[in-house]
């Protein structure tokens, strides 16, 4: 979905996008649309994709250490298998943020374009940034909460 997003969304960028911005909003950098594209569909599909199948690879690899409270309890034979499932279901949500807050990040890019001349509403770009740090600090919480208590 994020690829079509961005396919979609930058057929209405110039021929020389402005793709990066100072704190001001105001553009410091450019590159030709195609180079844009293929580096957001990179970043936006290619680097949620890494994050996730990395960790799954490495998690099924029976000698991975992997480092949670209370470990002993939690990585015992019994329950390796649903302590791994969980960590990777919890790698699958946190891709999802990930690629929410870069197709955000593209949208911004794409609406910056459509002015003359370009300016990225920092307010913007800030609010998402502080809300993808703050699903992230949640998504830590939750993470680390689940193996902080052991159940009776």
């Amino acid at each position: 979905m994020a690829a079509v997003l961005v396919l979609f969304s930058s057929q209405r960028l110039p021929d020389i996008v402005a793709s990066h911005f100072d704190s001001a909003g105001r553009p410091n950098g450019s590159m030709p649309r195609a180079t844009y594209v293929g580096c957001m569909l990179l970043f936006t599909v290619g680097l949620p994709l890494l994050v996730v199948f990395s960790s799954r690879r490495a998690l099924r690899n029976p000698h991975a250490r992997i480092n949670v409270p209370h470990a002993q309890f939690w990585l015992g034979h019994e329950r390796r298998a649903s302590t791994v499932g969980y960590i990777m279901d919890a790698m699958a949500v946190f891709g999802s943020l990930l690629v929410t807050f870069l197709a955000y990040v593209n949208w911004l890019v794409v609406r910056a374009n459509a002015e003359s001349p370009p300016l990225l509403p920092s307010a913007w770009f800030l609010c998402g940034l502080g809300a993808f740090f703050l699903a992230t600090l949640v998504w830590i919480v939750r993470l680390v909460g689940h193996f902080r208590a052991i159940p009776p």
